[in-house]
C-alpha cells in the first residue's frame, strides 16, 4: 500500500526532471477521468508559486473545484526536490480519510511514472487518539471510575472496555478510528496516554512496538503527512516535534483553524481533575500531601456548585484564595515527588509518577494562568478570558480560560519558519480575506489582481507598517514573507443553478422560540419543493421545536438531529428524496448531498454566537477597548461563515439546483447585511415568497 512505502535512500530527484505542475495535473485529471476545471488550474499555479516564493497564500475554492488536487500535486512536486515532507492539515476526520483513503492513493499511482519515485504518505495524529500497549497490559487503575453514577454508563462503558480489548489483539495501527461503533471517553482513556504522560520509546517497555511511534516512523518516511488543525498547532507551540521536519504546511478547511488552534490553548479545572490528580499521586508520597490537594478540590466543588455560570470580568475574593489553594497543594505534591526521572530501572513506577506528574502540572498551571488572567489596569491588557461552565447530569461544573486573541500566536509560532497554505471554500468574507487574515496574526496581503489589501481597523494584531523608502510593509509569516488572498472560483453557475432567499416580510427573531409566521413559512417551503429539505437551525431547541410543531402540519417525512446518529440520519435524508431533515452545527458544515433529495436549505435566523457566549463576548470587548469594530470583526465574521457554509449544502454537484431560503429579514434590512451577503455564493436573489414557490414547485415537478 502507498501508505507503507518508502521514499528511496538514494536522492534520485536530480537525476529526473520533474514535470512543472500543470503536467501533472493533466496527468492526474486524466488517470482518475476527469476534467480539468480552470480554476483548478488557477490554483495549482498559485499553490507552485507560493511554495517557490515563500510567500504565505490563501486560497478560496468553491466546492467541486478540485483543490485538493491543486494542492496535493505542488506539495508532491516539492517533497521529490526537498528534504522534508509537506504537511497538510484537516479539520475533520472524514477529509483525512478522503485524502488518504481516495485522493492521495489513486494520485500517487497515476504520478509515478513521472516522479523519482512513487510518493509516500502517511497520516498521524495526537498520541492520544493510539492504543497504548504498555498502559493496556500493565492495567493502570481508573482514576475516575467512580463518577459514573449511572449503573447503565458503568455496564455500557465496561463493555466497551472488553470491546478494546479484543481489538487490541488484532489490530495492526491502533488507531482509534479504527473502532466502530466508536467507544466513549471513559473507555479509551484507559488505554492511551497524552504525550506529557509517555514515558518515551527508549524507556516504555514497549516502546518497539509503540503504534504512535509507529504512525510517526511511517511519517518520517513519507513525502505528504495527513494530520489535525489540532496536531498542527501543538507541534507548532510545543519545545518538542511531533511531525517531521517540514518547510510547507497545507491548511485545509482553513476557516476552521482559529477555533481548533484557540481549543488545543485552552484549559479548563474541575473538582474532578484536582481529585483525579489527588488519587494518582497518593501512593507516591505522605498521605497528608495528597489529602490536602483533595481537600483543596473539595473546596472548588462547593465553591463552583454554588456560583452561577458565565463570564467571569474580575476575581471574586473567594475563588482566587480557592484557586490559589488548588495551585499550592498541586506543587506541594511536585515537589514531594522529587525529580522526574528518578525512577529509570522501574518502568511500571515510572508510569504512574509520569501520570501523576502530568496531572499535577495540569492542575497546578490552569490554576495560576487563571489567576493571572485578572488584574490588568486596562481591558487592552487582558490576554484571556476566564468563565464558570454551569454542570450536567454527566459532569461536575468547571471552569475554563481561553486566550482573547490566537492572531500572534500562529503568527510566531505557525507562520514563522515555513509557508503556508490557507484553503476552503469560505475564507472571502465580505468580500475580502482581511478578517480571517487579522485572525490568523498575518498583516496586510494582495489579492488576486495584485493589489494590496487594506488593513480595517479591528484592533486586532498583524498591522502592517511603512518602510523607509515609503511601502507597504506586511507582517506576518517567514521574515520577508508577506501572504495573498485569491479566489478561484466554483464550476458552478450560481446565479442560474440558485435561488437565495431573505423572508423580508416575517418579523425579526426573537428569543421565545419560533413565531407562529415562522412556520408557516416553512411549512408553504417544503410543501412547494415535495419535502427535500435540509432546515438549519441556530439551535437544537429550535430545531426540536420545529420538528415537533411541523411533523402533524407535513405530509412528508421529517427527521430532526439526536432522533439517531447524526450520520444515519444524512443517509436516510439523502436515500429518501421526499424526506426532511432538520438540526443544527454540525449540518451546517457536514452534509454532502448531491442529487434531487436537496432541492431547499432553510435557514431559521442569522447564526451569531449567542450574547452571552464568554468567548466571543470577551473578544467582541477587547477588540473595541483597542478601537476597533467588536461586533464585526467577531460576531459577524462567526456569522458569515456559518451562513456561507450553510448556503454551501445547496449545490454539491453540476446539476444540483435549489433555493437557500433565510428567515431572518435582518438579512435584507441591517446595517450588518451587505457583509454578510457578500459572504454567501452569488445565488439569484428575491425576497418574493411567491416567486421562491413557483420555482420550487417547477423543481418539484420536473
Amino acid at each position: 500500500m502507498p501508505t507503507d512505502s518508502i521514499a528511496p535512500s538514494e536522492d534520485v530527484s536530480s537525476k529526473v526532471d520533474i514535470p512543472p505542475v500543470e503536467d501533472l495535473l493533466s496527468t492526474a485529471v486524466e488517470a482518475v477521468g476527469g476534467v480539468e476545471r480552470p480554476g483548478q488550474i488557477t490554483m495549482v499555479r498559485a499553490v507552485q508559486h507560493a511554495i517557490e516564493s515563500g510567500d504565505h497564500l490563501a486560497v478560496q475554492a468553491g466546492t467541486g473545484t478540485g483543490k485538493s488536487l491543486a494542492y496535493l500535486i505542488p506539495s508532491i512536486r516539492h517533497a521529490m526536490t526537498s528534504k522534508g515532507a509537506v504537511v497538510v492539515s484537516t479539520a475533520t476526520i472524514a477529509l483525512q480519510r478522503q485524502l488518504v483513503d481516495r485522493d492521495l492513493p489513486r494520485l500517487a499511482k497515476a504520478l509515478a511514472p513521472r516522479l523519482p519515485h512513487e510518493p509516500a504518505f502517511a497520516i498521524l495524529k495526537g498520541r492520544r487518539n493510539y492504543l497504548c500497549r504498555y498502559k493496556a497490559s500493565a492495567g493502570w487503575p481508573d482514576e475516575e471510575q467512580d463518577q459514573l453514577f449511572d449503573p447503565r454508563e458503568v455496564n455500557a462503558t465496561g463493555r466497551m472496555v472488553q470491546r478494546i480489548q479484543e481489538w487490541a489483539n488484532e489490530t495492526e495501527t491502533g488507531d482509534r478510528d479504527e473502532l466502530v461503533p466508536g467507544v466513549n471517553e471513559q473507555a479509551w482513556r484507559q488505554f492511551s496516554v497524552s504525550a506529557r504522560e509517555c514515558l518515551g520509546a527508549t524507556r516504555c517497555p514497549s516502546g518497539m512496538e509503540c503504534f504512535a511511534e509507529l504512525a510517526r516512523a511511517r511519517a518520517g518516511e513519507s513525502d505528504v503527512v495527513v494530520t489535525n488543525h489540532a496536531l498542527l498547532a501543538i507541534d507548532a507551540m510545543e519545545d518538542f516535534p511531533l511531525l517531521p521536519e517540514h518547510e510547507v504546511v497545507v491548511v485545509d478547511e482553513a476557516h476552521e483553524l482559529v477555533d481548533r488552534v484557540t481549543s488545543v490553548v485552552s484549559g479548563e479545572l474541575s473538582e474532578t481533575m484536582v481529585t483525579v490528580a489527588a488519587r494518582r499521586v497518593g501512593k507516591l508520597i505522605e498521605q497528608h500531601l495528597a489529602d490536602r490537594l483533595m481537600e483543596s478540590g473539595e473546596d472548588l466543588k462547593a465553591l463552583l456548585a454554588a456560583a452561577p455560570a458565565g463570564r467571569l470580568d474580575d476575581l471574586p475574593q473567594v475563588l482566587g484564595m480557592t484557586l490559589a489553594l488548588v495551585r499550592d497543594a498541586a506543587w506541594a505534591c511536585v515537589t514531594a515527588l522529587g525529580p522526574r526521572n528518578g525512577d529509570k530501572d522501574d518502568p511500571e513506577g515510572a508510569g504512574l509518577r509520569r501520570a501523576a506528574f502530568t496531572s499535577l502540572d495540569e492542575v497546578h498551571d490552569t490554576a495560576q494562568r487563571m489567576l493571572d488572567a485578572f488584574g490588568h489596569a486596562e481591558e487592552v491588557d487582558r490576554a484571556e478570558v476566564v468563565w464558570l461552565e454551569a454542570g450536567t447530569d454527566r459532569r461536575p461544573p468547571l471552569l475554563r480560560v481561553a486566550p482573547l486573541t490566537v492572531a500572534g500566536m500562529l503568527r510566531d509560532k505557525l507562520f514563522g519558519d515555513r509557508t503556508v497554505i490557507l484553503t476552503s471554500a469560505t475564507l472571502a468574507l465580505g468580500g475580502a480575506f482581511d478578517g480571517l487574515a487579522r485572525q490568523w496574526g498575518l498583516g496586510n496581503g494582495k489579492n488576486a489582481a495584485g493589489d494590496e489589501t487594506r488593513e480595517k481597523e479591528s484592533g486586532e494584531g498583524g498591522g502592517g507598517g511603512e518602510d523607509k523608502d515609503g511601502k507597504k510593509r506586511r507582517k506576518g509569516g517567514k521574515a520577508g514573507a508577506g501572504w495573498e488572498g485569491i479566489d478561484v472560483g466554483s464550476p458552478f453557475d450560481h446565479p442560474r443553478s440558485g435561488i437565495l432567499y431573505v423572508a423580508k416580510h416575517l418579523p425579526q427573531p426573537g428569543r421565545d422560540g419560533l413565531p407562529e409566521a415562522y412556520l408557516e413559512e416553512i411549512t408553504e417551503l417544503i410543501e412547494a419543493a415535495g419535502g427535500r429539505t435540509l432546515g438549519l437551525f441556530s439551535s437544537m431547541r429550535a430545531a426540536k421545536a420545529a420538528t415537533e410543531a411541523l411533523r402533524d402540519r407535513l405530509s412528508v417525512p421529517l427527521l430532526c438531529q439526536g432522533d439517531d446518529s447524526t450520520m444515519l440520519l444524512v443517509k436516510q435524508f439523502a436515500e429518501d428524496e421526499p424526506t426532511c431533515l432538520f438540526g443544527t452545527l454540525s449540518l451546517w458544515q457536514g452534509v454532502d448531498v448531491p442529487g434531487p433529495s436537496l432541492r431547499l436549505v432553510i435557514i431559521d435566523r442569522i447564526p451569531f454566537p449567542r450574547p452571552d457566549d464568554p468567548l466571543s463576548s470577551a473578544r467582541q470587548r477587547h477588540v473595541a477597548a483597542k478601537g476597533g469594530n467588536g461586533f464585526m470583526s467577531v460576531a459577524a465574521t462567526h456569522a458569515a461563515l456559518l451562513l456561507a457554509q450553510g448556503a454551501g449544502r445547496l449545490l454539491r454537484s453540476q446539476h444540483d439546483k435549489g433555493v437557500v431560503a433565510v428567515l431572518d429579514p435582518r438579512l435584507a434590512t441591517a446595517r450588518y447585511a451587505g457583509f454578510l451577503r457578500d459572504s454567501l455564493p452569488p445565488f439569484w436573489p428575491t425576497d418574493d415568497p411567491a416567486k421562491v414557490r413557483s420555482a420550487l414547485k417547477r423543481l418539484s415537478d420536473s
